[in-house]
């Protein structure tokens, strides 16, 4: 996600060294350069301007810290201005689902067709149903949720909603396609009235600005459903002319927010970074994965982080704290006995950082420095840690134990038993070579020391 922008912002905001202060003639060339990374990333033309016209008004003239260097002073400036440009002037609970209405409390999801509208409902059925929903930051409890399709133009979706809602165990209204989806819009909210449903979620077709009987149509079911929440879905691969069209829709629906999807592509930036400013409401959720818990609450400061490649600790907290690891203690203390460190304790390594959203996510989310100075080679690819854990699985007790004595009729036998080839498995083992040096650097910190240390942090949130 971002990582051409995030490698340009990284590397212009490292030129800057031994000055006392930051001026126009040690900075002119910096900002020509993070105006070209902008645009490439698809910022529109406009708020590259007036992005930029913000940082030299708070940049020439500024002090530098004692503790810090010119360069740090200038990302600090940088990171504050990206905070406020993707909705961090809005306060702290911006992006806040608002459930303050008489229940049911009705989410509409509006937007053009194939951005991923269907499977953000069910997305944001699950993180719903796990008592994620927060008010002034305090969790509200779980809800009641009820799950509707009422695109009748895509038959398809009802049973894609249908089998969604049922993985995650949330009802589903079962609508007619032969009724017109003004009719099943009456018909669900009368149900969940009868049925006391807190949240009622309604996927709507995927429709053009330019098609006037379809707007007429989603204006129409906004006036009977009485949304609480209008968040229109935007597929962020698309850049800045998706976010655009919610100029359009918002003529003639009351949008509150935008939920972008598809952020774990090789996307640009520029929705991202332009949703607030284009759309006038808050960007509330990211999509970061096709899995059904791949929906994250979006926070301004966290995602400017990233691209600054600051890396988003956070979050990591916040899985860590989420996911059962209790095996990590003991873990840890056979990583320390680097000479009792095995292919068991291996597994579990690659299990652990899987509950923390996998290698990929962990690197994503660590500040660029510490992967590129402290992290050794390990391979980032999630593909990997599904092979490793099968090739692992079949191996035997005293493999596991001994993986020196994996030799050629063995590993044609393993790579059998896990559906893998025999590069796979030699791949595994250099690995596990790798990791064994890193658990011998391990006091001067290492993959272990910063699972342990996300481990102690999330007791304090």
């Amino acid at each position: 996600m971002f990582d051409s922008l995030t490698s340009k912002m990284s590397h212009v905001l490292k030129r800057i060294r031994g000055e006392a202060r930051l001026t126009e003639s040690n900075t002119k060339e910096m900002f020509r350069e993070i105006r070209i990374a902008l645009l490439e990333a698809d910022v529109p033309l406009q708020l590259v301007k007036i992005f930029i016209d913000n940082l030299k008004s708070k940049s020439f003239g500024s002090d530098v810290l004692d503790s810090l260097n010119p360069g740090q002073t200038l990302v600090g400036i940088v990171h504050k201005e990206l905070t406020s440009i993707m909705g961090g002037d809005l306060g702290e609970y911006s992006n806040e689902l608002s459930l303050s209405t008489t229940p049911p409390a009705v989410i509409m999801f509006v937007g053009l067709q194939g951005v991923g509208k269907t499977t953000t409902v069910g997305k944001m059925a699950y993180w719903l149903s796990k008592d994620n929903h927060t008010r002034f930051g305090k969790k509200t409890g779980k809800k009641k949720i009820l799950t509707v399709s009422v695109d009748t133009c895509r038959p398809s979706a009802i049973d894609q909603l249908r089998i969604l809602s049922e993985q995650i165990d949330i009802d589903f209204f079962h609508s007619n396609v032969n009724n017109s989806s003004i009719d099943i819009t009456k018909d669900v909210l009368s149900y969940a009235k009868k049925h006391y449903y807190d949240i009622v979620l309604i996927d709507t077709a995927g429709r053009l600005a330019v098609d006037e009987v379809m707007m007429n149509e989603i204006e129409a079911l906004s006036a009977i459903a009485k949304p609480i929440e209008t968040l229109f879905v935007v597929d962020a691969m698309q850049g800045q002319d998706s976010i655009n069209t919610a100029k359009s829709f918002s003529n003639k629906l009351p949008l509150t927010g935008v939920v972008l999807t598809k952020l774990d592509g090789d996307v640009r930036g520029g929705a991202a970074l332009s949703a607030r400013q284009i759309t006038n409401v808050p960007l509330k959720f990211i999509g970061i994965s096709e899995k059904l818990d791949g929906l994250e609450v979006f926070s301004p400061d966290r995602m400017a982080r990233r691209i600054l490649g600051m890396g988003d600790i956070l979050s990591l907290v916040e899985k860590a704290k989420n996911s059962d690891l209790s095996d990590i203690s003991g873990m840890i203390g056979k990583i320390k006995a680097s000479d009792k460190f095995n292919l068991n304790d291996f597994r579990l390594q690659i299990l652990q950082m899987k509950k923390l959203g996998g290698i990929e996510g962990i690197l994503e989310s660590i500040p660029s420095s510490f992967r590129s100075n402290r992290m050794l080679s390990f391979d980032q690819s999630d593909d990997f840690v599904r092979k490793a854990e099968a090739i692992i699985n079949s191996m035997t007790v005293e493999e596991r134990v001994k993986s020196d004595i994996i030799k050629s009729s063995r590993k044609r036998r393993i790579a059998n038993g896990a559906g893998v080839s025999i590069q796979d498995i030699n791949r595994l083992l250099s690995q596990f070579d790798k990791t064994n040096i890193m658990m011998k650097k391990i006091k001067k910190g290492g993959l272990a020391k910063m699972i342990r240390s996300i481990k102690s942090m999330s007791s304090l949130f």
